[in-house]
């Protein structure tokens, strides 16, 4: 593990998610990639790899970064970070039936990853593959593009076999989606969609119809649900589209891979699909810890507006910032790729596509107006709602009086606060001591000379006792964050560290002699006469 953190680099880790720039020293800064905001708050060192947003209050190393990020346990996320700065591991032992189950997730990875391979060459290297390259061609798809998404062609047959020489079980072909119950391809001949996750490790396949004779009904077939694959977990392209997603604080989603291919092409890269369905609950969750801000652009008949819309309402129930942008009926994004940034120039808000599904939909002005009215009451104001109002009024052509009983839902009473809790002055003062030694290590002989008497908090006693004797304790990081990232707040030097040590050691001392017998008055008093001295002597 340590070998893993060592080689993590903390900037490119976190630049995935967010845009940062250099501010003081070595230290970065950005928009916290865990809440919403317009003023930079997220600091990050990436000297010792922490991070800390002062609006949120969240904080931590690059492990637990990673963790939130990818949302991946401890182990997935020490495998993720190898994984992406080429460090090799060494998995320690574990319970035989836990290994034996990594060990079998990792067979199951690589036959799914050697198939792709296997499908690609088969489309690129073959004489059977030349129909696939020019239909690929025909749409629009160039060869380096189709090879980035690493498209392939299943052969309908035969891959029990190859995959056999390769040493792999008919148990795992089955449990990866590959093979039908009775050991036969399970997909036909048919152009093939690797499957990814958002860390590239392919988890099934999407296969598209070529032939009129297919045996499947489908245009498009997935893989079956199985082990590693599920449909309503996956976002076709996140795996190239998360860096962009993260800088630009946006994603586009579309329904079709060839959409997200096309696009990516003419230079778009934040854009991912959401498998042909509407959005689900587990894609939001991936989405949401990259950004709050989608663009949805759905098919214009009925079955796009409905999973454009559902969609929609699950995405703002979520808390994202949603807009829509509407094609021509029969276009795809895929149909005009170059144009497709100019048009989520103007977007359209869910309020107003709300309100104008319902104009639409409705049979006449008076059922139209009841339930535009419902909605639009059950949300709080806005520029966005009072859009909403205004296309309400233009389209059922109504007079102002009528208007002005459409009031707003009131906006919650809850007030909420993300800035950091206001500390007593006791609380206080030991945070910036053990701020100070977290940032300059030279301080630490110094608080080794404190004793856990010293601080009244329990965590900060425990992080007193991490820094004297240079233990880990992976619950105090996010504290050892905060820490961090306030010390560089508030310029504190290794001068004011020594006098705020010398600071905690006085008031120690003050509250021995409340409680002192004759006997010791004398005593105490004179070494608070020495800090005294010793402090004055700083200032």
């Amino acid at each position: 593990m340590r070998d893993v953190v060592a080689a993590a680099d903390m900037v490119e880790v976190v630049s995935g998610r967010t845009q940062l720039r250099r501010a003081s020293g070595s230290r970065f800064t950005g928009r916290c990639p865990f809440h919403e905001e317009k003023t930079p708050s997220f600091s990050v060192n990436p000297v010792e790899k922490l991070y800390y947003c002062f609006g949120c209050g969240k904080g931590g190393d690059v492990i637990s970064f990673v963790r939130e990020t990818e949302n991946l346990d401890f182990v997935g996320a020490i495998e993720w970070l190898a994984e992406r700065f080429r460090v090799p591991i060494e998995v320690e032992d574990a319970s035989p039936r836990v290994e034996q189950e990594r060990r079998r997730r990792e067979r199951l990875h690589a036959v799914l990853d050697q198939t792709a391979g296997y499908y690609e060459r088969l489309l690129w290297d073959g004489d059977s593959g030349a129909p696939v390259r020019e239909y690929l061609a025909e749409r629009g798809l160039g060869e380096a593009i189709a090879k980035e998404f690493r498209l392939g062609l299943s052969p309908g047959k035969g891959l029990a076999e190859k995959a056999k020489e390769r040493g792999f079980t008919l148990d795992e072909l089955k449990s990866a989606g590959l093979v039908t119950t009775r050991g036969t391809d399970y997909f036909p001949q048919r152009l093939m969609f690797p499957l990814a996750d958002a860390r590239g490790r392919v988890l099934g396949f999407q296969a598209r119809k070529l032939r009129d004779d297919d045996p499947l009904r489908g245009k498009y077939v997935n893989s079956p649900e199985g082990d590693l694959f599920h449909k309503g977990s996956i976002l076709y392209g996140l795996h190239l589209a998360k860096t962009a997603i993260g800088k630009q604080d946006f994603a586009a989603v579309v329904e079709g891979n060839t959409d997200v291919i096309a696009l990516r092409q003419a230079g778009f890269e934040p854009v991912v699909a959401s498998m042909g369905t509407a959005l689900t609950e587990r894609q939001l969750r991936e989405l949401g810890r990259m950004t709050k801000k989608l663009v949805l652009c759905f098919d214009a008949d009925a079955a796009g507006q409905e999973a454009t819309l559902r969609g929609m309402e699950l995405a703002v129930g979520q808390g994202f910032d949603v807009k829509v942008v509407t094609l021509p009926q029969g276009q795809d994004p895929a149909d005009a790729p170059d144009g497709f940034a100019e048009r989520l120039r103007t977007p359209e808000s869910y309020p107003s596509y709300r309100t104008r599904l319902i104009i639409e939909r409705s049979q006449d002005r008076q059922s139209a107006w009841i339930q535009a009215q419902e909605f639009l009451r059950a949300i709080p104001d806005s520029p966005e709602r009072q859009e909403a109002v205004r296309l309400l009024a233009d389209r059922l052509d109504l007079p102002r009086e009528t208007l002005a009983g459409l009031a707003p839902a009131r906006a919650g009473a809850r007030a909420r606060s993300d800035a950091p809790r206001l500390l007593e002055a006791g609380d206080r003062l030991e945070q910036r001591v053990l701020a100070s030694v977290v940032a300059h290590p030279a301080l630490v002989p110094y608080l080794a000379e404190l004793s856990a008497d010293h601080f009244d908090s329990e965590e900060h006693r425990r992080l007193r006792a991490v820094l004297v004797n240079g233990r880990e304790d992976s619950e105090l990081t996010p504290l050892r964050a905060e820490l961090d990232a306030r010390a560089d707040e508030e310029a504190l030097d290794e001068r004011t560290g020594k006098e705020l040590l010398l600071r905690l050691r006085e008031r120690k001392l003050r509250r021995d002699l409340a409680g002192a017998d004759l006997a010791r008055t004398t005593e105490l008093q004179a070494h608070l006469a020495k800090v005294r001295q010793a402090i004055a002597e700083l200032i």
